[in-house]
């Protein structure tokens, strides 16, 4: 049997602007970015329409200071960690902001569930984080041709197929703890031949047993019975 919450009432009711207060902007560390709620009409074919109250008008004032404050484009550093993304309008309005970031050069999207950002392009992206995530592949990845810093531990990557789309870009480090791939043998040898000016895996330098292309390894490990 499915119960309500206590809390079932309230979930989608809008945020309230507190006027008076001493944080500053660059003191919030991972804001939350989900719209107030689905739409009537998205509400009325879910026959949730009871779940919500009559919402407070937007003037056009508001409008204009809301689109001000949110004005991504123009984002240079950015955290959107921990977005806790439990309904698709939720997901699509992320989506909907992370193309907007045409000049965000370090993002972070730890632990928000994403599974798929292929159709998203980060065309200044330095630095990403998206530890903690259900991606299975280098693939899902959004586009970021200039990336130097790259980490996706604790996600779900099964294979280093695709990682060498990464050998035309400035990758310097990659993180890939945690992943299934990590236990595919002769791992670090694999990614540094995909990824020849990688400098760094997992936190560790390149190292000279690093450097010797797997095939070769392989061959000085056979034994020849004449």
């Amino acid at each position: 049997a499915y119960f309500k919450l206590p809390s079932d009432s309230f979930k989608y009711l809008s945020w309230c602007d507190i006027e008076a207060h001493n944080i500053r902007g660059s003191q919030l560390r991972c804001p939350r970015v989900r719209e107030a709620g689905p739409s009537k009409e998205e509400l009325f074919f879910r026959g949730e329409e009871h779940a919500v109250k009559e919402r407070k008008q937007v003037t056009d004032t508001e409008k204009w200071q809301k689109q001000l404050q949110e004005n991504w484009e123009n984002c240079a550093e950015l955290n959107l960690s921990f977005q806790d993304l439990g309904d698709l309008y939720q997901v699509e309005n992320f989506e909907r902001i992370l193309r907007r970031l045409i000049r965000v050069e370090k993002l972070w999207l730890v632990d928000n569930s994403l599974t798929d950002l292929s159709a998203i392009r980060l065309p200044r992206c330095r630095e990403l984080n998206v530890n903690k995530n259900h991606f299975t592949s280098f693939k899902q990845l959004p586009k970021i041709p200039q990336i130097q810093h790259l980490s996706l531990a604790e996600n779900n990557i099964m294979t280093l197929s695709g990682i060498s789309d990464f050998r035309h870009t400035p990758l310097e480090s990659l993180v890939l703890k945690r992943n299934p791939c990590e236990f595919q043998e002769r791992y670090r040898q694999l990614v540094f031949s995909s990824l020849p000016n990688l400098k760094t895996l997992d936190g560790i330098p390149k190292l000279p047993e690093d450097c010797s292309p797997p095939e070769t390894r392989g061959f000085f490990r056979m034994c020849t019975i004449l």
